[in-house]
């Protein structure tokens, strides 16, 4: 009876610590993978417990008024065209990102509600700075300009520099880095497929080859967005350089994908070789903010055996006056532009101008802002026609 009860303790012992282990491991599992759920700049975040997994969710919409018209004028008959009031939903965005097994396996993609786009889809390694590497479809870089969300901007839309120059999204890879030595520099290398966002192949056997060198002055890089925001107590700037070159049957690239600019026909696969080259400079401190991007871009048309040479260039600035006048509100920032844009630069008599005059009032920095901006175009064919014409917009810019 005696050795009964002794099995059965002994056994009754074995099961409550089968037991308890059992409970042990699934409540380590739980907690393991249970969630953690947070709000921050890029929106809603879920985090797993042990922070393998990621997901951020964040919506972001763009509310638009203009007068006479939205779009930049082209030519002399978009001044002759009816006078419009325009009021639209300019963007609606999904935008997900996290990262997924490691912290510096990161995906991300983003989705045009309004026009049914999918913009981005990437996967990026991150474990080491001074090298990473990209994988999918996003914007190149290689235009500071284009680079910055159009919810980060300074003045409502990009300058008119943006539209001949931009390389746009493309599919490929990309390998870029920051190195701090004795000089701080970052860089940018890319291999892509140079036909534009969505288009699944190639046209002909050759590539777009992207190259990117940043010098960080102050020893650090000067963040993706428009305005000193937040504001940097101490200097950051940067000068960079960049080159590109393309065979395809595109003259220029836009987030719709691979067009043509004005006096562009339609090419044939591998018709126009482009090779582009740009100098930017960037810097920011105590409120102020600078950017700037000179372009030059050759088409070699090898269908027709034409050469056309391009060259534009924008200077902007803003500053948030409140930091020097008390009664100059300080959520509210001066922000000004100049562009030209001359299509055929050998001849030197065609140029394209612009000159803006933005009011950035931020409600919560670049998340919900409000915008309103003054711009003046000119275009000038020859010594004697030229025409111009102002515009007026308001945006109201919200991501959540």
């Amino acid at each position: 009876m005696t050795s009964l009860w002794k099995n059965s303790y002994l056994l009754l012992w074995l099961i409550m610590v089968c037991l308890t282990h059992s409970t042990f491991a699934q409540e380590k599992e739980a907690s393991t993978f249970s969630p953690n759920i947070s709000y921050g700049s890029k929106g809603f975040e879920f985090k797993s417990g042990n922070d393998l997994f990621s997901l951020q969710f964040q919506s972001r919409l763009q509310f638009r008024f203009a007068t006479p018209r939205d779009q930049d004028p082209l030519s002399f008959d978009d001044f002759r065209e009816v006078p419009q009031v325009v009021f639209k939903i300019n963007r609606a965005r999904l935008k997900v990102g996290g990262h997924a097994y490691k912290s510096w396996l990161k995906y991300y993609w983003e989705y045009e509600l309004a026009r049914g786009n999918l913009l981005d889809f990437r996967i990026m390694i991150e474990k080491w700075d001074f090298f990473r590497v990209k994988v999918g479809q996003w914007k190149t870089y290689y235009t500071r300009e284009r680079v910055i969300s159009s919810g980060k901007q300074q003045m409502v839309d990009r300058s008119i520099v943006n539209r001949p120059f931009t390389l746009d999204r493309q599919q490929g890879v990309e390998i870029s880095g920051r190195v701090e030595t004795i000089v701080d520099f970052s860089y940018y290398l890319s291999v892509l497929t140079g036909t534009g966002r969505a288009v699944l192949e190639n046209d002909d056997r050759n590539l777009m080859y992207v190259g990117r060198l940043q010098w960080n002055i102050f020893g650090k890089e000067v963040d993706m967005s428009g305005s000193d925001i937040p504001v940097h107590e101490s200097p950051a700037g940067i000068i960079a350089l960049g080159a590109a070159t393309n065979q395809s049957r595109y003259t220029r690239f836009s987030s719709a994908g691979g067009g043509q600019l004005e006096g562009f026909e339609s090419g044939e696969a591998g018709q126009y070789k482009l090779k582009q080259y740009l100098v930017e400079t960037a810097f920011k401190w105590k409120g102020f903010s600078w950017q700037h991007e000179t372009h030059w871009k050759r088409i070699d048309d090898r269908l027709n055996g034409t050469v056309s040479d391009l060259e534009g260039s924008y200077f902007q600035a803003g500053y948030f006056f409140g930091n020097i006048w008390d009664w100059f509100p300080m959520p509210l920032e001066l922000a000004g532009r100049f562009a030209y844009y001359r299509p055929i630069y050998l001849r030197g008599e065609d140029k394209q101008d612009e000159y803006g005059l933005a009011f950035n009032w931020f409600f919560v920095e670049h998340r919900n802002k409000l915008t309103a901006e003054c711009s003046y175009f000119k275009i000038s064919e020859n010594e004697f026609d030229e025409v111009g014409g102002a515009r007026f917009r308001v945006q109201w810019e919200i991501s959540f």
